[in-house]
């Protein structure tokens, strides 16, 4: 039996709840963070009166889990998305934002994935989100971050200088990530594998930036709060195409393989589909602060975040 330390024991004293586990979690918590090791989060649960941790029964659904929750990615792998939450910007807290592992019908698998524990991790403000080959990257006010996809841990973290505001984001097959930066200066950065950052491109149709995809042919596809232009770039950064989306205020884009487009307007709470070659069509509609969305190939089915509504739409399409 471990010795109880002085400062626990009036914490622990006529308390209901006294198995080892209790103590084992007020004694992790006095610890500094620095002695713990990175741990991502369980699947929801608790620990019932024998000190067992029991998971969430079947006939229980969970919804809810976000804060403001700006973008949604799909991993088919383990048919989850994972949102993206940018913690509690109100106080200016540091170092809180957190990865939610979501069900296919919305309900939640895991409240915080990444984000359970603070130790060896850095991620403040996350907005865009992508996966590419088993690694998930966040765009994270001026800093790419990326993350093992299986684990949660996080791997590198780049500093993106120049960078004011990093917001939507796209990595290509060779690792290179192309992220939209909102504010001044309003242009989209690419951040090669080895961490070299530069503009990749600004000025032109852009205005806003938001939204960054790759197409079928490997091209970059932006969209903008500032207008309805849905700009397609090859990776030299030369226009080879420029859409329009139905309404202006757009902040997520999805490719598909067959080169349709999906765009949401955060502004408008609109999504609008660009077939190849057609006019823009409205196919959903209110939807307040519609943001990054995200395609899930399994259930075949946007999901959109509602930022400041703590919430996920799901359109089938």
């Amino acid at each position: 039996m471990h010795s109880i330390p002085t400062f626990l024991r009036p914490l622990l004293k006529g308390h209901p709840l006294r198995p080892a586990f209790l103590l084992a979690t007020l004694i992790s918590a006095s610890l500094p963070s620095h002695a713990q090791e990175f741990a991502a989060g369980q699947p929801l649960g608790t620990v019932n009166e024998a000190g067992n941790r029991m998971e969430l029964s079947d006939n229980v659904k969970v919804f809810g889990s976000f804060h403001f929750c700006e973008s949604a990615t799909f991993d088919p792998a383990r048919n989850l998305i994972l949102a993206m939450n940018s913690g509690d910007r109100s106080d200016n807290t540091k170092n809180d934002g957190y990865v939610s592992l979501i069900n296919p019908d919305g309900s939640v698998h895991t409240a915080k994935w990444i984000g359970a524990s603070r130790s060896g991790l850095e991620l403040n403000n996350p907005l865009g989100s992508a996966i590419r080959n088993g690694v998930l990257y966040a765009a994270d006010v001026d800093h790419v971050r990326s993350f093992d996809l299986a684990t949660g841990k996080p791997i590198k973290s780049v500093h993106v200088p120049g960078s004011t505001f990093l917001n939507g984001i796209a990595v290509a097959d060779d690792g290179t990530v192309y992220v939209s930066n909102t504010r001044e200066p309003e242009v989209i950065f690419k951040v090669t594998k080895d961490g070299k950052s530069s503009i990749f491109a600004e000025g032109g149709p852009i205005t806003l930036p938001n939204g960054v995809a790759i197409d079928q042919n490997g091209n970059i596809v932006v969209v903008n709060v500032g207008s309805t232009a849905v700009i397609t770039y090859n990776p030299k950064g030369k226009i080879v195409k420029t859409e329009h989306a139905a309404e202006s205020g757009n902040d997520g884009i999805v490719v598909m393989s067959d080169g349709t487009k999906y765009v949401s307007s955060v502004k408008f709470g609109s999504v609008s589909r660009i077939r190849p070659g057609q006019k823009a069509e409205v196919i959903a509609t209110g939807i307040p602060s519609a943001a990054s969305m995200g395609y899930d190939t399994i259930q075949n089915q946007l999901v959109i975040p509602m930022n400041n509504n703590y919430a996920l739409a799901f359109v089938k399409l």
